[in-house]
């Protein structure tokens, strides 16, 4: 029997609806399963002699994380589109001033990131959380989630690898190193004819004119990237402004024609600005953005009045959170920027992957678009395309596994048994000091939930750089303007300059909501549909109203709750140092003390005005990292953003009824205790 045509009609639609949106994400979902895993039995690690700051670890172990060998390799070299570099020049590239790799695990060492050997899901030994990355038929190396949050911890000659845990890594130093190297390149004749002549063996490029044109162009993103966030507060080890760095990669991207030209006519000629722009559309590219760039970069100068006219001061660094029990938070980042309910985690690791090198080619068109729909664009008329090398895709999954990551508790084979009696003592501490702030939650439990509670900066009383740049930042919305962003208490019009939380998240969610513009059209769209689905529906975070004490959002000031600072639980606070969010204080027991010694006291302890980062060995008497006797970088409290402030509960007298009385030493010691063992 022959059905009707109507039917007919409805079946093959059906049928190609099951084609196109149905079998593919099977597919993928079947691919990922099968995914050839690397399950190397020592994650990759190699043992370090000892290096520049003493420090030396002949033996790596693993804390029981609840990670397998094959998941933390995983974590460390699956790409998210971070494109720092071409990925062959990054292979060859030597260290300015000497022959050797800048890759040498020796130089990677140094600026303490951690060095892998050879394995079969990084068959060039790169060290964790860089990766080779693939856009638009180019390879390039680039920076994972892992480069940032992996940590090791030394303790008389053993290296307990931390995952998920904040790295030692001097990310600034390490730009500015690969910047001076590619410099050399560029302008010293011999060094350059050795790198591309080991370039072009290695077979991605074909011809030495190529190579060049990549050197001179790498080598100015770079250099601008540098000035631009260059900040009077030097980073040092163990943090980095990612904030402000990731706000001027947004805001270095949004520019259109017009906000360009007259963002340029406020800093150069107007015969400068027409060579400037001289064969550059309305649409600027990645490509457009270098000749702009190659143009006005005519001095440094000129890259410094850029950056005072167009982007926001990168000064307030802090120190990389750590990961375990990240998915089951319902606010993230320090200052509760990131809701963690439904796409949030995919908007904030989409920021993140900006903040590292992810390319961007927006453009405006004018055509039907669901993508324009759902982020609030109408169906048609003029749309943004968020084309990027970001890999939505990948940072769902990375997602999905940290929700398996659990604290690392106190290896006592290692670093000692813990005194059960003080322990049981700072129980009792910790409930009556800390628990307000920060509760208490199983590690291992799969029903855990961890409730950011948020601090006014009045009453933590930290260093309000940080959270105060948050919300006091606007920058050119350009090719965002007159578009709408949520902001919880109402939508924000985009007004020629916005502010930047609004900005960020505008574009976070243009990127989330478009397909992947490097893949065929079936596969870009089903592998959209099923990660969008996948994300929100097997995300147990809902939207929540945050708790703490803080200045709440309104119509007339709809960012104010982000002057404010995050508690959260404390398991694997040990492994966690320095501490508070700027790295101010270097250990635990440093931070039960109070910033200042009072005058009228001789023998009284409070923080350090000065130490040292750098070194990897374990303070177990203090609990943090080793801070002095080595020639480290020197962490000055005293400069701005740097303050070890606030924080101070505990430690001055009681001035109303109900404050807490001052912490003996020995209650420090048994307060100290318990915090080891969470």
């Amino acid at each position: 029997m022959k059905l009707p045509k109507i039917k007919l009609k409805i079946w093959h639609g059906f049928l190609l609806l099951i084609l196109l949106f149905i079998i593919p994400p099977l597919f993928i979902m079947l691919a990922q399963i099968w995914e050839v895993s690397d399950s190397d039995p020592d994650r990759g690690a190699i043992t370090v002699r000892q290096d520049v700051f003493g420090d030396s670890a002949g033996k790596i172990v693993y804390l029981d994380q609840n990670w397998k060998p094959e998941q933390s390799l995983w974590f460390y070299t699956t790409t998210q589109g971070s494109n720092l570099l071409p990925y062959d020049f990054f292979l060859v590239l030597e260290q300015a001033g000497k022959p050797e790799l800048f890759r040498s695990d020796e130089n990677i060492n140094r600026y303490r990131y951690l060095p892998q050997k050879k394995t079969s899901s990084n068959p060039d030994a790169l060290p964790v959380g860089f990766v080779k990355d693939n856009y638009l038929s180019k390879n390039y190396v680039g920076f994972t989630c892992a480069a940032c949050h992996t940590g090791q911890i030394n303790f008389k000659g053993t290296g307990m690898r931390i995952d998920g845990g904040p790295a030692s890594a001097d990310m600034a130093g390490f730009l500015k190193g690969l910047t001076d190297a590619m410099v050399a390149v560029r302008d010293k004749p011999d060094v350059q004819k050795r790198f591309v002549q080991a370039v072009i063996k290695l077979g991605a490029y074909s011809n030495e004119a190529d190579v060049i044109t990549d050197i001179k162009t790498y080598t100015l993103r770079l250099t601008s990237y540098n000035i631009i966030n260059h900040s009077p507060v030097d980073y040092g080890y163990a943090r980095l402004d990612a904030f402000g760095r990731i706000y001027n990669r947004t805001l270095e991207h949004l520019l259109n024609r017009q906000q360009i030209e007259e963002v340029l006519g406020n800093i150069l000629t107007e015969d400068e600005v027409k060579t400037a722009l001289a064969g550059i559309g309305q649409d600027i590219s990645s490509a457009d953005r270098d000749k702009i760039i190659e143009r006005v970069a005519t001095s440094a100068k000129n890259i410094v009045k850029l950056r005072q006219e167009l982007f926001i001061k990168a000064d307030a660094p802090v120190s990389y959170p750590f990961l375990w029990d990240i998915a089951q938070h319902d606010y993230v980042q320090w200052n509760g920027l990131g809701a963690n309910g439904g796409l949030g985690p995919l908007g904030r690791n989409t920021g993140e992957v900006i903040g590292v090198f992810g390319s961007l080619d927006w453009h405006e068109s004018k055509r039907f678009s669901v993508t324009s729909l759902i982020s609030g664009q109408g169906w048609t008329k003029k749309v943004i395309e968020f084309d990027s090398s970001i890999n939505t895709q990948n940072l769902r999954r990375i997602e999905n596994q940290l929700t398996e990551l659990q604290s690392p508790l106190w290896p006592q084979e290692i670093l000692g048994k813990l005194d059960q009696t003080r322990i049981k003592r700072g129980e009792k501490l910790f409930a009556n000091y800390c628990v307000s702030c920060h509760a208490e939650i199983d590690r291992s439990s799969s029903q855990r939930r961890v409730v950011a509670h948020m601090s006014k900066l009045e009453e933590v009383g930290t260093d309000p750089t940080m959270a105060n740049n948050s919300i006091k930042y606007e920058g050119y919305s350009g090719i965002l303007r007159n578009q709408y962003v949520g902001a919880g208490v109402g939508d924000v019009l985009l007004d020629k300059k916005a502010p930047i939380a609004a900005l960020l998240t505008k574009a976070t969610l243009g990127v989330v909501t478009t397909p992947d513009a490097d893949k065929s059209f079936i596969r870009r769209w089903s592998e959209w549909l099923f990660n969008i689905i996948k994300a929100f529906f097997s995300n147990e975070i809902k939207d929540s109203n945050k708790h703490g004490n803080y200045n709440p959002d309104t119509t007339m000031t709809p960012y104010s709750s982000l002057q404010a600072y995050k508690g959260r639980s404390l398991n694997g606070i040990w492994a966690t140092g320095p501490y508070l969010h700027n790295g101010s204080v270097p250990t635990l027991y440093d931070l039960l003390l109070p910033a200042t010694c009072p005058s009228d006291q001789k023998d009284a302890e409070c923080r350090p005005e000065k130490f040292l980062v750098g070194s990897r060995e374990f303070d177990v008497e203090k609990v943090g990292l080793k801070s002095t006797g080595y020639d480290g970088f020197t962490f000055d409290t005293r400069l701005n953003g740097n303050r070890n402030t606030g924080h101070e509960y505990g430690t001055k007298p009681a001035k109303e009824p109900g404050d807490l009385p001052v912490l003996t030493k020995e209650q420090r010691l048994d307060l100290l205790e318990y915090l080891k063992n969470q």
